[in-house]
């Protein structure tokens, strides 16, 4: 999806929107978007490029899915009402044309020190942390299936 069809998506919805790499999806992810969608009436989900997702230290053979592998399955969530690619560093360009009511994050960031923190302040949105999964996060399942 275009920035420009999330934009026409919305139409009035109070829309929360969240962002990150979604590489080899699991139960943390899937309950962070459940609560995420259940803040508003429409989820749009950032997603990094592939590029981006190495600039982020995340290493050099991450993400193990590709764009549009990840971009394909987080559209087919129930939640998830649309997905768009971004590839800098930060949300932030995406939050500015958006300008979404709420923007979610996982319970290992603090909403002060998210780059896009001034951005969300500035229109007057919010930012809503969600407590993570105990036990879930990609780098645990990576170490799990030995890839990491």
């Amino acid at each position: 999806m275009t920035l420009e069809q999330a934009l026409a998506l919305r139409k009035g919805r109070r829309l929360v929107f969240t962002n990150g790499v979604f590489d080899l999806l699991h139960t943390g992810h899937v309950a962070l978007l459940r609560h995420a969608r259940s803040l508003g009436d429409l989820l749009i989900v950032g997603l990094n490029t592939d590029e981006s997702v190495r600039r982020l230290a995340k290493g050099d053979e991450r993400p193990w899915t590709t764009l549009e592998d990840r971009a394909t399955v987080l559209a087919a969530l129930r939640d998830v009402d649309g997905v768009v690619a971004f590839a800098e560093d930060t949300p932030c360009a995406i939050i500015d044309a958006l300008k979404p009511e709420i923007h979610v994050k996982g319970g290992d960031y603090q909403a002060e020190l998210l780059p896009e923190y001034g951005h969300v302040a500035a229109y007057g949105g919010r930012i809503e942390i969600v407590p993570l999964v105990e036990g879930r996060s990609t780098s645990k399942l990576l170490r799990r299936i030995g890839l990491e």
